[in-house]
């Protein structure tokens, strides 16, 4: 059997339809196009030139497949060669960057000197289709991913999930004070925080100590908030969600809070509202705040217009861009652990597609939807169900294979413990946006929802499929309740009878699967549109300073839609088609429309911000979110162009009350640390790690705390 050997020095099977569809790509891209007998004539006069070798080097085939072109087409030659020399490139080099997208590669997510091919092998972890898929911008891991596998061999801790969330702070100052400790441990390796906060009493509530009264749920949110600050401070990224359920007393209070722009700075903020609450909008009716002390038996009562609380609610995200809201009974409804009365959220994480248990967590990849269209830009576009089907398959077990990875690199042991019981991985999409342009569909027309449904389907079966096959393999996860599980409406919903009858025999490996996050940085690094999101822009204005210090400003196209003018020979953006749809032409209802649409098949939740334009009213507002309730979204929050939030300005003055009170509150938790290590001089107050004690001072050699640092 001949076999090749490949450029890592791995030894493979030699397979003939591998060159057959190498040669057919080269002819795809000239005017005589594909002749398949050719390509398969070539590719058996490779089998036959080297069978009577045991192994040969892929460079070998190579060179001899180039000669055998070069005498029965050039034209394919020629591309076939600027196709292996730009693959050479690519190894070595990378993606054709530019400045922004190298210096998130550089400063982001390649370690030390590595080379791009030495990153795709970490970062793939060997696992051939995936370490393919990335290069091939199909595929990409989330940040932690990209930033960290891997380097738990060098020593470096780590964590390889970007999610966390912690149980809900319990009313005591003990399980504060933990709180504030799990943050910076978990901070310290890399991840991001859900917290919600609805267990603490309300301000004015008694306390047996000698406070008399609390100063309430609000009150603490600067305590966590500040942890977060702390830990990014050290060069790391904290990343902060508070959560409030919209009947705690205090949720006037909550939603206020970010008015003031001396409190918490460093998190943001998200009200989870029910169904009842909605429904009292709706008709016009009065709501209860209600919350019960369980510690003083003391009950606090307040009855409030849904309307005005609404519009309180609304009016802050229009003007401050927070807080988001959460709708909490399609949160608790939707996934496949719902009728698992054991199991219970605790929050969502702070950029709110992934709703999760006290200590859960979740490693995350997205597939760009665009690189699976056959045809782009042409009336033949479609896009290929079967390859996008294998590569949902490829990436459930590339996480799960992450997921066993990183089961030894969470930052506490509760987080641990809760990936091995529930085994939660996050497989999402982007390019949402660059697939309906390749295809010439406008985003959120009837055509769009409809193939949003079609993809959809194919994605939560295909991701069914290959989590039931992997517990054939190694079983289902720990806290698999069989009974639970097929009873769940998600999946009742959305899977075939083919599937249902994998799962019913073998389990599901995972509790959770698939979720749409943000894709900021990772959709930036290979050039596609984030998300679910619409492109933001078709073009806008950069800045350029000339050897000759003078600015010189000029038009820059976002990159799918410059390759659309190219390959049309279109040089103005009036002349674009009408299905070039940005945020700011989109209707807000067909934004909701196309998230409305994912979420059927999503077991998650998906991150999303609707983009509106300065004039949207208040009221525009609510309808907006009165609309998202009625379509069945999880979540959702607004960006209003122009709001005060996208440019704060304040005066002296308030600088200094600012600083003035970050000062005590930072003294009121230096005070506390102080004491603490009083005890226990070499365990950190922050995060329990190790404290290094030197010149004169301690610093975590974790989470890089130090009192000197106040």
């Amino acid at each position: 059997m001949l076999q090749v050997e490949k450029r890592n020095g791995n030894i493979v099977v030699f397979e003939e339809d591998k060159i057959v569809n190498a040669i057919k790509k080269a002819m795809g891209e000239t005017e005589l196009g594909i002749d398949e007998d050719l390509a398969k004539e070539i590719s058996h006069k490779v089998f036959l030139d080297f069978n009577k070798l045991e192994i040969v080097n892929i460079e070998k085939i190579q060179d001899f497949v180039e000669i055998e072109l070069m005498k029965s087409r050039p034209d394919v030659a020629k591309l076939y060669i600027i196709y292996r020399e730009e693959r050479a490139k690519l190894r070595e080099q990378g993606w054709v960057m530019s400045d922004l997208q190298r210096d998130i590669y550089e400063k982001k997510y390649r370690y030390e000197n590595e080379s791009f091919d030495g990153f795709l092998t970490r970062v793939s972890g060997e696992n051939d289709s995936i370490k393919k898929a990335i290069k091939d911008k199909k595929f990409m891991p989330a940040g932690r991913i990209l930033a960290g596998r891997g380097l738990h061999k060098l020593g470096r801790k780590i964590t390889l999930s970007n999610c966390y969330v912690m149980p809900k702070v319990e009313d005591n100052i003990e399980s504060i004070f933990d709180t504030a400790k799990y943050l910076a441990r978990t901070y310290s390796y890399g991840g991001g925080v859900g917290l919600t906060i609805s267990k603490l009493r309300p301000k004015g509530s008694k306390v047996n100590n000698a406070a008399n009264t609390t100063t309430g749920a609000v009150s603490f949110m600067d305590l966590f908030s500040m942890v977060t600050g702390l830990i990014g401070m050290r060069g790391r990224r904290g990343a902060l969600m508070l959560n409030m359920d919209c009947n705690h007393p205090d949720i006037e209070d909550f939603i206020d809070v970010k008015n003031d722009l001396s409190k918490v700075n460093y998190a943001n903020i998200s009200v989870n509202i029910d169904d009842k609450f909605m429904n009292a909008v709706k008709n016009n009716e009065e709501y209860e705040l209600y919350f019960k002390v369980e510690a003083t038996g003391e009950e606090i009562s307040k009855t409030v217009d849904a309307g005005e609380l609404f519009e309180k609610l609304s009016r802050n995200n229009w003007n401050m861009a927070e807080p988001g809201i959460l709708f909490q009974n399609r949160i608790n409804s939707w996934h496949l652990m719902s009728e698992d009365r054991d199991f219970e959220f605790a929050g969502v994480n702070p950029c709110a597609e992934e709703t999760l248990p006290a200590f859960g967590s979740c490693n995350l990849s997205s597939i760009n939807l665009s690189e699976f269209v056959k045809n782009p830009f042409t009336k033949y576009a479609y896009f290929e169900y079967e390859r996008f089907g294998k590569m949902v398959r490829d990436g459930v077990i590339y996480l799960n294979e992450v997921l066993d990875e990183n089961m030894e690199l969470h930052p506490l042991e509760q987080q641990r413990e809760m990936s091995r019981e529930l085994r939660q991985i996050g497989l999402g999409i982007m390019g949402l946006a660059d697939m309906f342009i390749k295809l010439g569909i406008k985003y959120g027309g009837k055509e769009s929802i409809d193939l949003i449904h079609k993809i959809g389907h194919t994605m939560v079966n295909e991701a069914l499929r290959q989590s039931a096959l992997l517990a054939e393999e190694y079983g289902p996860f720990p806290r698999y309740n069989k009974e639970a599980i097929l009873s769940s409406p998600f999946l009742i919903d959305n899977a075939t009878e083919e599937v249902l009858e994998l799962i019913k025999e073998y389990g599901l490996r995972n509790s959770q699967l698939l979720t749409i996050p943000p894709t900021g940085s990772i959709s930036t690094l290979i050039g596609c549109s984030n998300g679910v999101e619409p492109i933001f822009q078709v073009s806008y204005t950069r800045k350029s300073e000339s050897l000759h210090h003078v600015d010189t400003y000029y038009k820059v196209f976002t990159p799918i839609v410059k390759e659309y003018m190219d390959r049309n020979n279109i040089s103005k953006e009036e002349d674009l088609p009408e299905f070039f749809i940005t945020t700011s032409n989109l209707n807000y209802k067909d934004r909701i429309e196309v998230q409305a649409a994912w979420q059927q098949y999503i077991d998650a939740s998906i991150s999303s911000t609707v983009n509106v334009p300065n004039e949207f009213t208040v009221e525009e507002v609510e309808d907006l979110y009165m609309y998202a309730w009625e379509k069945g979204l999880k979540g959702i929050t607004i960006y209003r162009d122009g709001c005060a939030r996208s440019g704060i300005l304040i005066t002296n003055k308030e600088k200094e009350n600012r600083l003035e009170k970050i000062d005590e509150l930072k003294n009121e938790i230096n005070k506390l640390a102080e004491e603490q290590i009083k005890e226990d001089p070499d365990t950190c107050p922050m995060c329990a790690g190790d404290m290094m004690h030197s010149g004169g001072c301690s610093e975590c050699q974790d989470c890089g705390y130090s009192p000197c640092s106040f």
